[in-house]
């Protein structure tokens, strides 16, 4: 006769898919822990639990199981009694936060938990007292999104856990306090990644001599978000090779320095009304460059980036921001990525070297660059820093134009009917750069100008490229939406183009 056990084992098998032995016999709870272990792992945390009800084996497994994730009770983020408008993602329950606790009082005494993850409105004692049983039991990865009723300090007994090797904790709102900076610099010595977001520093406003060899031998992933108060930071941890710095608007001064750094990414930081802001990356190994929304630093010194493969840098401008020691440190910034292989370039601070020649004539050659992507409006006060750009880059593969149309920029609209009586001020100056820009225009091999109006600069530039450019392969005007109207000036404007000769018999003209 089947047992109640053996039946609930088959019923569980059923609602979970999980197949048995076609004689009914179950092979699976003859399977050592650590399999049953990562099947279980598959499924959601409250199936999970479910299994504890199926025989004392199955309640072993589920008091042993190491990883505990409890976003998976709600994993859409969708709470029952929110609004159908909201966007914020929810959090657990107080009966939901009862039930982690149940979990981990529970818990076989000998079991170690690998993974601890959940989301949750709670009072600071709560969540010292789930994150005291985590350590209990040796965690190895704690990942924390906490909202409380006010600010908290991180707990310190997870700064001195010894086992934990991943630490994320997320402040949905208030904020969190570090531990005096004597107690952090003597914890955290196993961790390999630290994430950390709505940090409150006011009190401690500089991390000059935290992120080092000495407080993190093994860090190699390092997150920091929304750190109020954080005026100067210095990261020089040897074995780091992933650090993303967001959202700390008051930072002054940022000192990197990495001999395995690969990827770094900083976005919407520094005081913009700070002048005598400055910024120092040194970082042999490093790939991947993204600067995004920052303000610009009042100085800029980017050292021995020569294994940078990609870089994609973007300026938040005020209109006070455009002074010469501001501009010189862009062109400064510029100059550490003259190894780079591929650069994006999206900015209006961009548009302020271009139509400025002094500070483009200083500007080091990108010696290795293949692909070169400008947001750009493409005004005639940018056409001679175009030029030197395009000298700089005598390597160059592949052009990018992505142009800002503003309406406030006078642009003025190709006449068909005078391209063959005159010929306007672009299209001499470009003719009249032909032999400084020989080098990239041999190498130049596909070219893409999006949000290509048929104005006059533009339609000049890409008769330059077609009349010179002998590598051409592909040539690629976007419009984008247009009517009857604008259709049929584009078949005019290809048929002129089609109408003198090529430099390259192979090039080829599309138009999207």
């Amino acid at each position: 006769m089947e047992t109640r056990s053996a039946k609930r084992r088959k019923l569980w098998f059923v609602e979970n898919k999980i197949e048995v032995n076609n004689n009914g016999i179950d092979r699976i709870s003859d399977l050592p822990d650590v399999i049953l272990h990562q099947i279980l792992f598959l499924l959601p945390i409250k199936s999970i639990a479910q299994t504890s009800t199926l025989s004392k084996r199955w309640r072993y497994l589920w008091s042993s199981f190491p990883d505990l994730d409890f976003n998976s009770i709600n994993p859409l983020g969708i709470s029952p009694n929110a609004a159908i408008t909201s966007k914020r993602p929810s959090v657990l329950s107080f009966k939901e936060m009862n039930l982690i606790s149940r979990v981990l009082a529970l818990r076989d005494k000998h079991s170690d938990i690998r993974t601890l993850r959940f989301r949750a409105h709670l009072s600071f004692s709560c969540l010292n007292g789930l994150i005291r049983r985590a350590v209990r039991h040796n965690v190895r990865e704690l990942d924390i999104e906490v909202a409380t009723d006010d600010y908290f300090n991180l707990p310190r007994c997870v700064v001195f856990c010894e086992s934990l090797r991943a630490f994320k904790l997320k402040s949905r709102y208030r904020g969190f306090r570090l531990p005096p900076l004597s107690m952090m610099k003597d914890g955290f010595r196993s961790l390999h990644t630290l994430s950390l977001s709505l940090v409150i520093l006011y009190t401690e406003p500089y991390l000059l001599d935290l992120f080092t060899d000495s407080s993190f031998p093994h860090l190699k992933k390092l997150n920091l978000d929304a750190c109020s108060g954080l005026k100067n930071l210095k990261v020089s941890c040897r074995a780091l090779e992933d650090l993303t710095l967001e959202n700390c608007i008051q930072l002054h001064g940022l000192d990197i320095f990495g001999t395995n750094l690969e990827r770094l990414r900083v976005a919407s930081c520094f005081d913009p009304y700070c002048d005598k802001s400055w910024v120092k990356i040194n970082a042999q190994k490093l790939n991947s460059l993204r600067w995004e929304y920052n303000a610009i630093t009042g100085s800029s010194s980017l050292e021995n980036l020569t294994s940078l493969h990609e870089a994609f840098i973007g300026f938040i401008v005020r209109h006070e921001d455009v002074t010469t020691a501001k501009l010189q440190s862009v062109s400064n910034f510029l100059s550490g990525l003259s190894h780079v292989h591929c650069l994006t370039l999206e900015s209006p601070c961009i548009e302020q070297i271009l139509s400025n020649k002094n500070y483009l004539a200083h500007l080091q050659p990108f010696d290795n660059l293949k692909s070169l992507e400008l947001h750009t409006g493409f005004n005639k006060n940018n056409v001679h820093g175009l030029a030197c750009l395009f000298r700089s880059t005598i390597t160059l593969h592949t052009l990018i134009l992505k142009i800002i149309n503003d309406y406030k920029i006078e642009r003025r609209q190709w006449n068909r009917d005078l391209w063959d009586l005159y010929t306007s001020e672009e299209e001499q100056y470009w003719q009249s750069q032909t032999q400084t820009l020989k080098p990239f225009l041999n190498h130049l091999n596909v070219v893409e100008i999006h949000g290509f109006l048929e104005c006059e600069n533009e339609v000049s530039l890409a008769k330059f490229l077609l009349k010179n450019g002998k590598a051409l392969q592909e040539m690629t005007l976007c419009t984008g939406h247009c009517n009857y109207r604008d259709s049929l000036r584009r078949q005019k404007i290809r048929s002129q183009m089609m109408g003198f000769s090529w430099a390259s018999s192979n090039a080829k003209v599309a138009f999207h």
